[in-house]
């Protein structure tokens, strides 16, 4: 209830005006805080006053329409507020729009088109500032025709040959420091078990792979690189041609594929790390964390993605139109590596 007891209604800005005893533009320039506007400083203290006294509130899409922006930022997402890992690039995006004075409106349509268009309808209605897009999985991605019409990043995906600015994971880097990881232990037969299905996450980590072989001056053996299905299973059938091919540690795509790969070990009576170092990738919590011992991983920069991607958007971090800024993926070191 307000100071006068007003409660079963708005307040309008005529009141105020009234309350204060100026014209009713004269209070569209206080709560609006219209640059330039020649208002004495007692009469802005009347209508501020009078603001509290009648507890108004203004219209914020009104207030939008007239400046032609807001203070909020739209994220729109196919799945990433159910996927547990990966809804970090909510909590990154709505701390880091926090810092900047702006706060995130969020909409996860499940991947379908109509709640897409309903959404990124509603938020150029209330005038966002602008828009992140992203994709629960590192991908390729067609662009809505809704995002033309405001400033827009991409956040876990990337458009080619559009000049639109996206944030993404460094699957090279990641790739490399995994691999690094076994590398710097001692270890010179490393498997990879890379996943079967095409992505910049498959072609990246492989990458690294390779490059941090080359840089440690090791030869890979491409008997090594093997692939499989990026889940459990993929882990638990690719044991028997790892321990065939006489590799001591492993590199796995994912920490699901490291998984069942140490199931596949602790059947045959073989333990991590003293007869298989093993690392992974992803840095699921529910996984990585808990596995015995806990397993040494990469983690997929979540919380840092979305950040970035309000840093692109407000023009805090220069991104080039049609580049990608990569982000580092952190090393997460845990006890299912050991020196040979």
């Amino acid at each position: 209830m307000t100071s006068t007891g007003r409660a079963d209604r708005t307040v309008t800005m005529r009141e105020v005006a009234e309350r204060a005893g100026v014209s009713v533009t004269t209070v569209s320039h206080v709560v609006n805080d219209k640059p330039g506007a020649r208002i004495g400083a007692e009469a802005r203290a009347r209508v501020q006053q009078a603001v509290v006294d009648l507890g108004y509130r203004p219209n914020v899409l009104a207030k939008n329409l007239v400046q032609g922006t807001s203070a909020f930022i739209g994220l729109v997402a196919d799945s990433i507020a159910t996927t547990p890992f990966a809804g970090q690039i909510i909590r990154g995006a709505q701390e880091e729009a926090w810092r900047h004075g702006h706060v995130l409106l969020v909409a996860n349509t499940e991947a379908d088109e109509a709640a897409e268009r309903d959404a990124l309808a509603m938020m150029l209605e209330y005038k966002v500032r602008g828009i992140l897009y992203s994709t629960w999985t590192h991908r390729a991605t067609e662009l809505p025709p809704a995002l033309a019409e405001t400033d827009h990043v991409l956040v876990n995906c990337y458009a080619p040959g559009t000049a639109t600015r996206a944030v993404v994971p460094d699957e090279v880097a990641g790739g490399r420091s995994a691999t690094a990881l076994l590398l710097v232990q001692g270890h010179r037969r490393i498997a990879f078990v890379n996943t079967t299905s095409p992505s910049p996450a498959r072609e990246g980590r492989l990458q690294g792979y390779r490059e941090a072989h080359a840089e440690a001056g090791v030869e890979v053996d491409e008997a090594l690189v093997l692939d499989a299905s990026p889940e459990q299973e993929g882990g638990y059938g690719a044991a028997e041609r790892i321990l065939a091919l006489g590799a001591t540690g492993v590199f796995c795509h994912n920490d699901r594929v490291a998984m069942g790969l140490y199931d596949a070990l602790r059947e045959r009576g073989l333990r991590v790390p003293r007869d298989m170092a093993v690392v992974g990738f992803d840095n699921q919590e529910v996984i990585a964390g808990h596995l015995r011992p806990p397993l040494s991983t990469v983690a997929l920069p979540h919380y840092e993605l979305g950040a970035a991607g309000v840093r692109v958007l407000l023009g805090e971090q220069r991104v080039e139109p049609g580049a990608s800024l990569r982000v580092a993926c952190p090393v997460i070191a845990r006890d299912s590596i050991s020196a040979r």
